[in-house]
């Protein structure tokens, strides 16, 4: 979404709620997308054991439900460019909801997929394309919480206040973490195993609601509304930030030279340090967790 209309008017445009509330608001629904988003790459062993074929090497497996995993990753920058088109076309509030409801569905559905043995080869098929749905919206998801903040904040504060999406990250993983440790100490690893691990992505179903609740509370921005009174909204987003070269240059240090490296470290430190502490170190989870 363009963050260009932050310059009108020069001034901080909150509406009717405070800027604390937008914050908050804004960050819990972004906060329950990456709860959603990194449940998968927690549970992906057990994925591999229900949606791949049991003739399958189980090593050969566990990178199947990794490489699927990955798909997410792989369409998030198609997420932020059609959703960040359609927030500038039609709003931030409305865009905000749409990309909610579709992690929260595709996250639903996953807690209620059939695996190999019913399904046979539609199993991974599936699970592929509701991991597609999460990577596109989560994609719109976080640059869009940022832009509705930067455009409710003040001049020379933008950062800062912004910066508060990026803890939603952490505090998701925290969240998904949690959830599948009660459920795994509840259930017993047996029923975990057998279908207990479906019951964090059910809860989505509950956490999204409460999201949804609290953001219909938000306003339209003020300062994206004033610009599409004023006719200088952007009728064509996507091609106006694609079609200049000063800004390729600035997308491809993004991707490339900002968020893939800064994308290994953390993926590799939060994930793959679970499997290995996990399937090759056979320490218990319970310890890994926390």
């Amino acid at each position: 979404m363009s963050v260009s209309a932050k310059t009108v008017g020069g001034r901080p445009a909150t509406g009717t709620l405070s800027l604390p509330w937008i914050i908050a608001a804004s960050s819990v629904g972004t906060l329950i997308e990456w709860y959603d988003f990194y449940l998968y790459g927690v549970l992906a062993v057990f994925f591999s054991k229900h949606f791949f074929s049991p003739a399958m090497d189980p090593n050969v497996a566990l990178i199947a439900s990794l490489f699927v995993f990955w798909t997410g990753f792989l369409v998030r920058p198609f997420g932020a460019i059609v959703f960040g088109h359609l927030g500038d076309l039609i709003g931030r509030k409305f865009t905000f909801m749409l990309t909610l409801l579709l992690m929260g569905s595709a996250t639903f559905i996953v807690g209620l997929l059939p695996g190999y043995d019913t399904i046979g080869n539609f199993a991974p098929i599936l699970l592929v394309t509701m991991r597609v749905l999460q990577g596109l919206a989560l994609g719109g998801e976080y640059g869009g919480a940022a832009t509705y903040i930067a455009e409710h904040s003040p001049d020379g504060r933008r950062g800062f206040y912004t910066s508060w999406i990026q803890t939603t990250a952490t505090l998701g993983i925290v969240l998904a973490l949690a959830v599948i440790l009660v459920c795994r100490l509840g259930f017993g690893d047996q029923a975990f195993g057998d279908w207990g691990w479906r019951v964090p992505f059910l809860i989505s179903a509950v956490l999204v609601g409460l999201s949804i609740y609290i953001r219909l509370k938000l306003e339209e921005s003020p300062l994206y509304a004033r610009l599409k009174e004023q006719g200088k909204a952007s009728h064509n987003p996507a091609l106006e930030s694609f079609s200049s070269g000063k800004n390729w240059g600035l997308i491809l240090f993004a991707l490339f030279g900002a968020t893939a490296p800064e994308g290994v470290v953390w993926y590799t430190g939060q994930f793959y340090a679970l499997f290995y502490l996990t399937t090759v170190l056979h320490i218990d989870y319970v310890t890994v967790y926390i």
